[in-house]
């Protein structure tokens, strides 16, 4: 896990670079490296986890090899293409997966992004023919922004490194679907004009000025044929199949040169999670932690405490108070750079600090679960939310717009490539609305902590496969992820598991009592800045006070307007 910066063109020199890195010091600083050579300059910021020694620093480059490397994430089976490369003739100086992901870009070219599992984003730059070639994990774990013009090619791990080196404005088509629809942009969008992002599943070439990007991860024909060799499987047989697939990939993302731990709620994902560790033979070593707000309405912790005592393993609580958002708030918009996901993010930023405090660099966590195996009670109904439990009602305010503004606003659109309607909404939540940006909050608060966040249930096998099983294996009884159930309960029928709730904070509660002054002083920096022309304040205020007395069925427009008073105009 690291960070990784570059530029290629006029603005490619050591000063540039080095406030690249200074900005991404926080994703790495085991070492911090730089490669610079005519137009280009590479910059890495490391978190040693696989081979801690100084040969697998960054920028990577073989030996009479015109290729130079940067990259961040983890190539889980590195291993096994290890040895495949070492029947293959390769020699390896390393034990790191950084030079089997070199050694495989140079054996199979494009064709090695197919043989990798893992989570990453990589460039590598070719000294000979003045070319880049980089690309991102399958469903975008890794993130990867550019920025380009006539002159310059400019990509990093986070787009405040980028915003050293250019002036952008804030992206208003985007800010108003924001505000208007609650969408966080299309898979190349930012929330900054001119900086774009490159989609999961893609590789991006450069050569001169002219880009090309293509998509190399193809999941509708990868899921369409594994939907009809799974269309008359058994329960046993499709429970047996995924049980050695989860293993599988536990194994994969347990490989580790430093300590392990994992988060829990009370949720299904967490118990499955809690179980697949707990049969490990280091079990008892391995630490989980869990958040809690001393709000019985919305704390998980007893269903939490009742699944660690059934499996004797330490938890520690991690405890999350109103007193402290504010200022963590001001820490942690900073480091997302556009708006993020509440008061639940920042929980989950507390827990990550605690395990780092700790010493444990390598956290599990169990994200992945609800869209694969249609877990959200929207899947089964005519719903087109992408809100669990969300009402009727719009949780978005667009009458704090001036029209002007809300003119710009445009209902996000979503491919629709399966015939059924339950794949599309699962299809949609993968790669365009609920797990990319699940993925953005958790990358940048594990991040803020320098440690490094593996997805064991976003392993593509494990998606493809429950997400390619048939309906009444998913859903049942009116409940999601109902073969998921059934497998947890061959773990352990005593695992227990809360039910799922849209709410895990009193972020309701507490923006309306003792968070009120952070609002205000949001509305009042709105309406001080350059933001002010795009919002009625008088509406704002109206909205505000609405809220205060007692109109609380979503938080959402509030929790909006206090990340949106965060994006950087300056004030007047």
């Amino acid at each position: 896990m690291c960070g990784i910066s570059g530029i290629i063109g006029q603005k490619a020199n050591k000063e540039n670079i080095t406030k690249m890195t200074k900005a991404l010091y926080h994703r790495g600083n085991d070492a911090i490296q730089q490669w610079i050579e005519d137009d280009v300059a590479l910059g890495h910021n490391r978190l040693s986890i696989i081979d801690l020694q100084e040969a697998s620093n960054q920028p990577f480059q073989k030996e009479n090899s015109h290729w130079v490397l940067v990259y961040n994430g983890e190539i889980y089976n590195y291993i096994e293409l290890r040895n495949e490369l070492i029947q293959k003739g390769c020699t390896f100086t390393t034990q790191s997966d950084t030079e089997v992901l070199y050694q495989a870009f140079l054996q199979w070219g494009e064709a090695c992004l197919e043989r990798f599992n893992g989570m990453f984003a990589f460039a590598f730059w070719n000294t000979e023919t003045k070319e880049l070639l980089a690309a991102r994990d399958r469903f975008g774990v890794k993130p990867f922004y550019y920025y380009h013009d006539e002159e310059n090619f400019i990509f990093a791990s986070e787009i405040k490194a980028i915003r050293k080196l250019i002036k952008t404005n804030l992206n208003e088509k985007l800010l108003a679907n924001y505000l208007a629809f609650g969408s966080y942009g299309m898979l190349q969008e930012s929330f900054f004009e001119e900086i774009n992002q490159l989609p999961g599943g893609h590789f991006i070439k450069l050569k001169k000025s002219d880009i090309e990007i293509k998509q190399w991860y193809d999941f509708v024909s990868r899921t369409n044929k594994k939907i009809l060799e799974l269309q008359y499987i058994t329960e046993n047989e499709a429970k047996e199949a995924y049980k050695l697939l989860l293993h599988d990939s536990i194994q994969l993302r347990f490989r580790s040169d430093v300590p392990v731990g994992f988060t829990l709620s009370g949720g299904v994902d967490s118990s499955l999670l809690l179980a697949l560790v707990n049969q490990r033979e280091e079990a008892k070593d391995i630490k989980a932690f869990t958040f809690y707000t001393n709000d019985e309405r919305y704390d998980e912790l007893p269903w939490v405490e009742q699944m660690v005592t059934k499996t004797k393993t330490q938890l520690e609580k991690v405890l999350l108070t109103a007193d402290e958002v504010k200022e963590r708030h001001q820490q942690l918009s900073k480091i997302q750079d556009e708006p993020y996901g509440g008061v639940p993010t920042i929980a989950y930023a507390k827990v990550f600090e605690t395990m780092a405090k700790q010493g444990i660099k390598v956290i599990l966590d169990g994200q992945g679960m609800d869209e694969a195996w249609a877990g959200y009670d929207y899947y089964q109904n005519n719903s087109n939310s992408t809100i669990q439990g969300q009402t009727n009602a719009s949780p978005f305010k667009t009458n704090v717009l001036v029209e002007s503004f809300l003119a710009k606003a445009e209902k996000p659109t979503y491919p629709k490539p399966f015939d059924d309607d339950l794949l599309n909404k699962q299809y949609r939540d993968l790669f365009y609305t609920k797990i990319t940006r699940a993925l953005r909050f958790n990358d940048r608060v594990s991040m803020a902590s320098t440690t490094e966040l593996r997805e064991p249930f976003l392993d593509y096998r494990l998606v493809e496969y429950a997400f390619s099983l048939p309906t009444k294996m998913k859903i049942r009884n009116n409940q999601g992820k109902y073969l998921l159930r059934e497998i947890l309960s061959d773990y352990s029928k005593n695992l227990a598991f809360a039910p799922k709730r849209p709410l895990q904070t009193p972020q309701r509660e507490w923006l309306a009592e003792d968070l009120s002054a952070m609002v205000e002083n949001a509305i009042i920096s709105i309406k001080k800045s350059n933001l002010a022309v795009l919002f009625d304040t008088q509406q704002l205020q109206k909205e505000w006070k609405k809220y205060q007395q007692g109109e609380q069925d979503s938080s959402f427009h509030i929790w909006q307007w206090i990340s949106v008073s965060k994006l950087g105009f300056n004030e007047k």
